[in-house]
């Protein structure tokens, strides 16, 4: 059955995208005009693999389209170029509604007190199988490259964060002696993100990343496709950090 699956993954790899569909992505994720030739045709492979094996879902009334599909598995497999990958493994469905949504969620108040209730989003990753997508927000992440937000790249870097057993916000690294590098100083930037918003201070990472060490993640991971050359200025360590994980140096695009 694996090698089948090898197999199976191996010939879908060669195949490219269809006219219509390679159209799909260069009028809806530019960021495929960054990419070198090489990875374009990298990123199609993968694109193959990912849509054969994910299911999607349209929620709210959502029709699903081509175009939903081939847009989001676009941005999905950006993070996989040049990897060791399973092609998100825990993921099966990826639910997606036409708008910002509503859904029940924890809020702290001024004293630290967490009550539930409902909030709006533009996505979500579960941890048994499935990713929640707004499509505008979808759209709006995707059309601009350059303002640090991406909901995809965001949601897809839960799921590969949820593939790792060394905890939130470590991801699977290539090999083991990385760990240590990384904790040391993805620990540091989360520290120093959390002392600059106590005192007032303006941030390039976004604040949402104080969350939690996973939302860190993959707030950083937005920043590293989508601002590279201010993550790489302000940030050179973690930023190095995260092109040993991704395997991508987006800075020299």
């Amino acid at each position: 059955m694996f090698g089948s699956k090898k197999k199976r993954r191996r010939k879908l790899m060669q195949k490219r995208l269809s006219a219509e569909w390679l159209e799909m992505v260069r009028e809806n994720v530019p960021y495929f005009a960054k990419l070198t030739p090489e990875d374009q045709s990298e990123l199609q492979g993968l694109m193959q693999v990912f849509l054969d094996e994910k299911r999607f879902e349209g929620c709210g009334g959502l029709q699903i389209t081509d175009e939903i599909r081939v847009t989001i598995a676009a941005q999905a497999c950006v993070l996989l170029l040049h990897r060791e990958t399973d092609f998100y493994p825990k993921l099966r469905s990826i639910l997606v509604y036409p708008h910002t949504y509503v859904a029940k969620g924890l809020h702290a108040d001024d004293e630290h007190i967490m009550t539930e209730g409902p909030e709006a989003r533009l996505g979500e990753s579960w941890g048994h199988g499935s990713i929640v997508l707004s499509w505008d927000d979808v759209r709006r992440g995707a059309f601009d490259v350059r303002d640090g937000h991406n909901v995809v790249f965001h949601e897809f870097a839960h799921q590969l964060d949820e593939e790792s057993s060394a905890g939130p916000g470590a991801p699977t690294l290539p090999k083991r002696s990385m760990y240590l590098a990384w904790a040391q100083v993805l620990g540091d930037e989360y520290e120093a993100l959390l002392d600059a918003l106590d005192h007032h201070r303006r941030t390039l990472i976004d604040p949402y990343g104080a969350t939690n060490p996973a939302e860190f993640f993959a707030v950083v991971t937005e920043l590293f496709f989508e601002k590279p050359h201010q993550l790489k200025e302000r940030h050179p360590e973690l930023y190095d950090q995260l092109s040993n994980f991704y395997r991508q140096d987006p800075a020299q695009s």
